[in-house]
């Protein structure tokens, strides 16, 4: 792909994703397409049909999410990894807000994206918590998907707060897996 493609691509990916988080997925295809600075044209070029463009923005933030986890694990001790990938996990899910109505409309276009979302982000997160758990840093029983529907169901929009709060409430839900950690599970 030529550079110059693959830039609109992203630009229309980022776009996306900010319209879709602040107007929802129906917004108009003209308001993506001038704030990622290409003609309508362009965003059905490379997107022909809305799904085609919601999956793609999903997969992308699901990618970024899933590979982040490697630099974290380098830079940071096994437990701030997990806690720092958890809290990058939370803005995903911010971001996701502005897909769950398409996501869960019972289109089939969207129908793999389940399935995605459990094979990049499982075992990412398994591997996060394996670490932190040989590190003796967290408790040792619970699971990547236990975590992952854990954080998901504590960023669920509460009105008037923001992520802000999802932030909180997974950080007390961190210090929760820091309590009992290196003892053996009953």
């Amino acid at each position: 792909m030529r550079a110059d493609a693959q830039r609109n691509i992203d630009s229309l990916l980022e776009a996306a994703k900010t319209v879709f988080g602040t107007s929802g997925v129906d917004a108009p295809a003209k308001q993506i397409a001038d704030l990622a600075g290409v003609g309508v044209g362009t965003l059905y070029r490379h997107f022909p049909q809305r799904s085609d463009l919601v999956k793609a923005v999903f997969q992308r933030e699901v990618d970024a999410c899933a590979d982040a986890a490697p630099a974290l694990s380098a830079a940071h001790e096994p437990g701030v990894a997990l806690e720092k990938w958890l809290l990058r996990y939370t803005e995903f899910l911010a971001t996701k807000r502005g897909l769950a109505g398409a996501l869960h409309s019972g289109d089939p276009a969207f129908d793999a994206l389940p399935g995605y979302f459990m094979r990049r982000l499982g075992p990412t997160l398994g591997s996060l918590l394996d670490a932190a758990t040989a590190a003796r840093e967290i408790r040792a029983d619970v699971s990547a998907k236990d975590l992952l529907y854990a954080v998901a169901n504590l960023c669920m929009p509460v009105d008037d707060e923001g992520v802000a709060y999802s932030r909180r409430m997974v950080g007390l839900l961190v210090d929760g897996l820091r309590y009992g950690a290196g003892t053996t599970p009953a």
